[in-house]
């Protein structure tokens, strides 16, 4: 599904990763961690194109990520931030705005679906008339995700969704995206995302290490 192979990222004149080489198959969960500056969101960038990469290769379902292909990842992938961009002016607008291009003409959901993936997220119905502008950051991390749930998305790349969220919703968040279907790579230094996921990749000292199963109750083993 996704694979890092030898890939490199250089921030300025900063080394930030070398070496890195993962992969996250099919409807698996890994969450990666690491200190704060040390190049965990710009991995899950990289994958979409958004940062560059200095060496190595990036495939996505056996395909070289490049210019040529990152449109169709992007088509293909969720990527949820700390502070979503929503792209309107009101929530309501927000979720039905992917639906106005012409890829996904056709596909407007139904305000049942649209209730349905609020309900998932723990957002009430009347969100939908609440300008973004005013919505919380939790709030918006979530609205990005139910979007994302109504385009049909089953690759997520989560970059700390739930650290702006109260326990309840931040386990409504964590029990949508556990579901078998659905691929996840997620920055994270929650211990409660450790357990939900198969393995936990660390980046220390500039390195990745991979292959740390994750135990019933969050911790690791090498």
């Amino acid at each position: 599904m996704i694979r890092f192979e030898d890939v490199k990222i250089i921030r300025g004149d900063r080394e930030l990763l070398s070496d890195v080489n993962f992969e996250v198959k099919d409807s698996e969960k890994v969450a990666i961690s690491g200190a704060s500056g040390a190049g965990k969101t710009s991995l899950l960038m990289a994958l979409v194109g958004a940062y560059p990469v200095a060496g190595g290769t990036i495939r996505f379902r056996g395909q070289t990520v490049s210019p040529a292909t990152v449109l169709a990842v992007r088509q293909s992938v969720a990527f949820i931030g700390q502070e979503p961009a929503l792209g309107a002016e009101t929530v309501r607008e927000a979720l039905l705005l992917p639906f106005s291009f012409r890829a996904n003409r056709g596909a407007l959901p139904s305000a049942d679906a649209v209730s349905d993936v609020l309900s998932q997220v723990q957002l009430p119905e009347g969100i939908l008339g609440k300008r973004c502008g005013v919505v919380s950051g939790g709030e918006k991390q979530r609205i990005a995700v139910a979007r994302a749930l109504l385009l049909g998305k089953r690759v997520f790349l989560a970059d700390e969704v739930t650290s702006a969220l109260d326990g309840v919703s931040k386990r409504a968040v964590m029990d949508v995206l556990s579901q078998p279907h659905f691929t996840v790579l997620t920055v994270t230094h929650d211990p409660e995302w450790f357990s939900r996921c198969s393995r936990r990749l660390v980046i220390d000292g500039g390195t990745l290490s991979s292959g740390s199963r994750v135990a019933p109750g969050g911790s690791s083993n090498a």
